[in-house]
């Protein structure tokens, strides 16, 4: 609050509670000083619940003490507090190797929050499906993926399904994980498994292969023409 606002609210206090009326006019300007040194970084009222007034009303209207600076800060506190307790920090849509600029969004989205002037962002799981930041969107829709290639070439050694399947794909061939295996009953999306039978008729190994069956494949195959013909 600036001045002008700590003299708005010392007059609205003082129709509320004419203990705190200083009437000489050196005394006011000392008040008026005092309480601006305190409460300057406390805003008069924000767009998302905050209003000074409304702490200095609810302090005279149950406690019998004269309202004091701090009677106004606590609850301010509090009130930020609260709303970085309910924040969770949205993924920003600066470049992440731009360190600098990937902080400041990041401090910036939470000054705003505990600020008042936005509200705080929860978890969509917890708060329904929101929209991703358009930004955002646009970025990805630049890059192809969240994952850098530099990173996925990296990780390729150890996810060899997922490797085949991307270079297929690039390759403008089926894509053999899009269907359901008939041999190994892979599911949508999962790598086929090897199957190893002991005598007695119990499996003795389930491990994922690297490339699909050649059912899934000719499956895959046939799915991929309907679509193209019905395109």
């Amino acid at each position: 609050m600036d001045r002008r606002e700590i003299a708005a609210l010392l007059a609205y206090i003082g129709r509320l509670d004419p203990r705190t009326i200083r009437t000489d006019q050196g005394e006011a300007r000392d008040q008026l000083a005092q309480w601006h040194e305190l409460l300057g970084d406390v805003p008069l009222a924000t767009p998302h619940g905050w209003d000074a007034r409304v702490a200095a009303r609810q302090h005279i209207r149950v406690s019998p003490y004269q309202i004091l600076p701090a009677d106004i800060a606590r609850p301010w506190e509090s009130y930020k507090r609260d709303r970085l307790r309910r924040h969770t920090d949205p993924t920003p849509s600066a470049d992440p190797d731009d360190q600098a600029a990937w902080t400041a969004e990041l401090v910036g989205a939470r000054r705003a929050v505990a600020s008042g002037t936005a509200q705080p962002v929860q978890y969509r799981q917890l708060a329904g499906r929101g929209r991703i930041d358009p930004r955002l969107e646009a970025r990805l829709r630049e890059v192809g993926s969240c994952i850098p290639p530099e990173a996925r070439a990296a990780l390729s050694p150890f996810r060899p399904a997922r490797a085949a399947r991307e270079a297929a794909i690039a390759q403008g061939q089926p894509d053999t994980l899009s269907v359901r295996c008939e041999w190994c009953q892979a599911p949508v999306g999962e790598p086929c498994r090897r199957r190893r039978v002991d005598p007695d008729g119990f499996a003795r190994g389930n491990t994922p292969r690297a490339t699909p069956h050649h059912c899934r494949q000719d499956l895959a195959a046939a799915q991929q023409a309907r679509q193209s013909a019905t395109a």
